[in-house]
């Protein structure tokens, strides 16, 4: 059971040491004098590089291939042109 009438019940961030603050205003650790309330806990994390880099999206655009339908049609027009030199000789043998 929690004794209520001590106050908040605290570890130091420095050396560990369970303590509570007897509802003083200051957390002070009765070991090492650290003031609990400069924690690195109690720090707002740091966004970083990760965190910059991460807040702004990146926008990609799609990137259009260049004519593939002309490639295309040439291939077929070659194709049919071939098919045409090849017709008239066969029909001559």
């Amino acid at each position: 059971m929690p004794a209520k009438n001590l106050g908040t019940k605290y570890v130091c961030y420095k050396c560990s040491t369970k303590f509570y603050d007897m509802k003083k205003p200051d957390p002070i650790c009765p070991k090492c004098g650290a003031d609990q309330r400069e924690s690195p806990a109690n720090r707002p994390a740091s966004e970083g590089r990760r965190g910059r880099v991460a807040a702004v999206p990146k926008v990609i655009e799609p990137v259009e291939p260049e004519a593939p339908e002309a490639l295309e049609e040439e291939e077929e027009l070659e194709a049919f042109e071939e098919e045409e030199e090849a017709e008239p000789e066969d029909e001559t043998l």
